[in-house]
């Protein structure tokens, strides 16, 4: 076995831990929603692992870059789902995946959820792998890379911040948030998170590591069809007529022009 593939069975194992440590929080709670804001802290731990024992030493640009980045999106991702969620209880989404599984669910949000979730994290973190085991030296590929992966980083920041503010004015209560970078994507932060991760697959690439583009195409999947739009349109397109207008002008992921 190669040294890179110990380190990645080693991140699984501690991802697996993690969400292990997180599902037995959640018992006493009654909330699995919990499991978003480890989301990030996943892959920066992840991430953690693999510079510890795989990047070289001095670390290169590269590998600088890359942490960087992956712990301001870590950092921002938490604290804006940890706070979002507070008080508010269970999201709805998983309700309704405790529904379909009770009774019982307590044990089966176990591998439902949580390592689901670690798995998911892992898999992603091969980009993280890829790029920070080399120590090819930066080219303009790192650059492009470093470029889009800020810009996703800033874009969905600002989207959450937009939307933040939105929520918070009672004024705006019951209305379709259809301003700021929400006028040109109906998700634009969602947009944004698979920006951040196909710049860092463009580190990885410029390091060797174009086999890691499954790590971008497993996040933009499910951004699209699993946990992101497909999911949030199908309860809220339900509940809104505005915002069945909203979809019929506005498209769902790439901005645009609004129709």
């Amino acid at each position: 076995m190669t040294p890179e593939l110990w380190v990645a069975f080693q991140a699984l194992a501690l991802l697996l831990a993690m969400g292990a440590a997180t599902w037995l929080a959640s018992l006493p709670l009654r909330d699995v929603s919990i499991v978003d804001s480890i989301w990030p802290l996943l892959l920066a731990a992840a991430g953690a692992l693999y510079a510890l024992r795989l990047a070289p030493l001095p670390p290169g640009l590269r590998a600088l870059v890359v942490l960087a980045l992956l712990a301001a999106w870590a950092l921002r991702l938490c604290l804006y789902i940890t706070v979002r969620n507070a008080g508010h209880g269970e999201d709805r989404r998983y309700q309704a995946i405790r529904r379909r599984n009770d009774p019982g669910f307590a044990i089966k949000s176990l591998y439902l959820v949580f390592a689901l979730q670690a798995v998911l994290a892992w898999v992603l973190s091969f980009v993280l792998l890829a790029a920070l085991r080399s120590a090819a030296r930066w080219t303009w590929l790192d650059a492009a890379g470093a470029l889009l992966a800020a810009f996703g980083l800033a874009w969905e920041s600002v989207g959450d911040w937009q939307l933040a503010r939105f929520k918070r004015d009672p004024a705006r209560r019951g209305q379709v948030m259809d301003r700021g970078l929400w006028r040109y994507s109906r998700h634009p932060n969602y947009f944004g998170e698979s920006c951040f991760w196909w710049g860092l697959w463009l580190l990885a690439l410029a390091a060797g590591g174009a086999w890691s583009v499954v790590s971008p195409l497993l996040i933009t999947f499910m951004l699209l069809n699993v946990s992101g739009v497909t999911l949030l349109e199908s309860d809220l397109r339900e509940r809104s007529a505005g915002y069945r207008d909203y979809i019929a002008r506005t498209n769902a992921f790439l901005p645009w022009r609004p129709r």
